[in-house]
């Protein structure tokens, strides 16, 4: 196990880093959206979640799935570096020149006509990405995880000095697009110069077939998935408008802090683990999943259940009275992110072992299935009856096909039942605590300080075994001792 306990520690240092970095950042996107809350309106978020949902549906198809083939390959990162580079840039910039051409009709579909050059500004970031994504591969691939935090901290700089300036002065949700990008080209300066891999091109057929069997059926899988995750934005935009859209999208935003901070921190670092891992065969990569699990679960459950039970508090503490109607909304999402973080790691584990077709049909199957039902439930429940179609098709189909491609692939099904079952029970436990405590506390910051602080004492104490929080506190005992 010696090879599984060093990546063990080159993860877990990637890991802190990661985290630390996605906090810092996220932490800023925050104070940010607090500003722009402010600064811009209803129509302003709408308009800019219809020009997300093109983005982040394109991100994860743009390089081509180059940089996890890249992180993954079984051997010398520079013979595949100056092919992997150019599969990346033709790949990138062939999909920006699709959609500058598409986004009048995209907009169009979605609700809103005035998005069109939002979506052509904003997917340039994505041309950004692919220069840079043999770059950001060798930094995963050597768990240079801080120079990715670094750099990804520099980019957050810029987008929030040009958003919150152009937003001052008007341009409305441009102030989005423009500061993404500019953030994307700094983050993209520094990479490169950090990842230190000379910059070649060349184009070797066998290589770049070998990149495409495997980077191919993940890229598309991931595609789907970013459909998965922006399709209900684009069904609640068309069927009920911006406005709406608007309350559905600082709903998903708050959802999604957990897999902006925690997934991409585990993303860094995941892929590249159950890579390493896979080389040394079937019980290694069991080991890993034996120590992910339960880690993923401490970290993703206690925080669903406070979104689940003090949804309302949340909302009216953090934005305005008025954003109020996402409350109902976010209850049902935090599931959706549980659910989402789950396919997360276990995509990460499949690619590890080189098996992509799997994640592939998997979402497949979740999109054909979310489409129709995000259809009929913003029709009949408006974006609360949208946000709880995406929840029951998570947990009732998703859920049982993540599991059949683990069984298929050879990983115990049992290992990620029997890790996530404690935290699961402590934050059912939590969220019973929390909502009785909610009905006799008044005001959202008490019930945030009171409700939610005990529930999450409460998880801690029944998710954590007795003897990790003994060694917690006579750490902590003798670090105040020194």
């Amino acid at each position: 196990m010696s090879d599984v306990g060093e990546v063990g520690r080159k993860a877990g240092r990637g890991l802190r880093w990661s985290l630390l970095g996605n906090v810092v950042m996220k932490a800023g996107s925050f104070a940010m959206s607090l500003v722009l809350a402010r600064l811009l309106t209803n129509d302003d978020f709408g308009v800019f979640a219809i020009a997300l949902a093109a983005s982040q549906f394109v991100i994860h198809v743009n390089d081509a799935g180059v940089i996890a083939a890249t992180v993954q390959w079984r051997g010398r990162l520079e013979e595949i570096a100056p092919t992997a580079t150019v599969v990346a840039i033709a790949s990138s910039l062939t999909l920006y020149g699709l959609f500058w051409v598409i986004a009048p009709f995209y907009a169009s579909f979605a609700g809103n006509e005035d998005a069109t050059w939002v979506i052509r500004i904003l997917m340039a970031t994505n041309v950004v990405y692919g220069l840079t994504a043999v770059r950001s591969a060798a930094l995963m691939r050597r768990f240079e995880q801080d120079k990715l935090a670094w750099a990804n901290l520099a980019g957050f700089g810029a987008n929030a000095a040009v958003s919150i300036t152009l937003a001052a002065d008007g341009a409305g949700a441009y102030s989005f697009a423009w500061g993404q990008l500019s953030g994307a080209a700094l983050t993209g300066v520094l990479v490169l110069v950090l990842a230190r891999v000379r910059i070649a091109f060349g184009f070797d057929r066998v290589l770049a077939a070998r990149l495409l069997r495997f980077g191919l059926p993940l890229c598309v899988g991931l595609g789907i998935e970013g459909l998965l995750l922006n399709v209900d934005v684009v069904i609640v935009g068309d069927t009920l408008g911006t406005a709406q859209l608007g309350f559905y999208l600082l709903a998903y935003n708050i959802a999604a802090w957990v897999p902006g901070i925690i997934g991409t921190a585990l993303r860094y670092v995941a892929l590249p683990s159950f890579s390493r891992l896979a080389e040394e065969g079937p019980a290694a990569i069991q080991e890993g999943v034996r120590r992910a699990v339960p880690l993923l679960g401490c970290l993703v459950l206690p925080i669903a259940a406070v979104m689940c039970v003090l949804a309302p508090a949340l909302v009216e503490f953090l934005y305005e009275p008025r954003w109020l109607p996402s409350a109902q909304v976010l209850r049902f999402l935090a599931i959706v992110m549980a659910v989402r973080m789950l396919s997360l790691l276990i995509t990460d584990i499949l690619a590890g072992l080189g098996i992509t077709r799997a994640t592939l049909w998997v979402n497949v199957c979740w999109a054909l299935a979310l489409v129709p039902a995000l259809l009929v439930g913003a029709r009949t429940g408006g974006i609360q009856g949208a946000a709880t179609a995406h929840a029951v098709v998570a947990v009732v189909l998703a859920l049982p096909l993540m599991a059949l491609a683990l069984r298929r692939a050879g990983v115990p099904v049992g290992l990620f039942a029997a890790g996530l079952a404690r935290p699961l029970l402590a934050a059912v436990l939590a969220g019973v605590a929390m909502a009785g405590l909610a009905t006799v506390v008044d005001g959202a910051f008490l019930e945030l300080c009171v409700a939610g602080g005990a529930g999450l004492l409460l998880f801690v104490l029944v998710a954590v075994p007795r003897a990790a929080l003994l060694h917690l506190v006579r750490g902590g005992r003798a670090h105040v001792g020194r």
